[in-house]
């Protein structure tokens, strides 16, 4: 006699991510530069990871105008072994570079995902 197959425990309110919008290149960035001289910043990729874009909250919006900086996009990541910091950049599929503003762990999501706010670079001097 066989036993059913026992689902795994999920809590309820928990939002499965399906990661299907597109995909993000997440950089190291160091400085090359030798002492005394203007920095020269550096990119090394760290992880690629698949993202779905969240929808910009209003209180998001108000804390990064009092900090003034201006996020553009929040996308969620899946949890990745490799981590992502707020010292990093990411490149979207498209080819436009961001400054990881902040990470932040999304609780309510299956799988285990992070929450990355992006702010633009404006092009110029950053070699890859």
């Amino acid at each position: 006699m066989s036993m059913p197959q026992k689902m795994p425990y999920r809590v309820n309110n928990e939002i499965t991510q399906n990661f299907g919008d597109g995909v993000v290149k997440i950089y190291a960035v160091t400085d090359e530069a030798a002492p005394g001289y203007a920095p020269a910043e550096k990119r090394t990729l760290k992880v690629i990871l698949r993202y779905q874009e969240q929808r910009l909250g209003i209180n998001r919006l108000y804390q990064a105008k009092q900090l003034q900086t201006e996020i553009e996009r929040v996308i969620r990541v899946p949890r990745s072994r490799i981590e992502v910091t707020n010292r990093d950049q990411a490149q979207t599929e498209n080819g436009v570079w961001y400054r990881v503003e902040s990470v932040q762990s999304a609780d309510d999501a299956y799988p285990p995902s992070l929450d990355i706010a992006l702010v633009r670079i404006e092009q110029g001097g950053v070699s890859g």
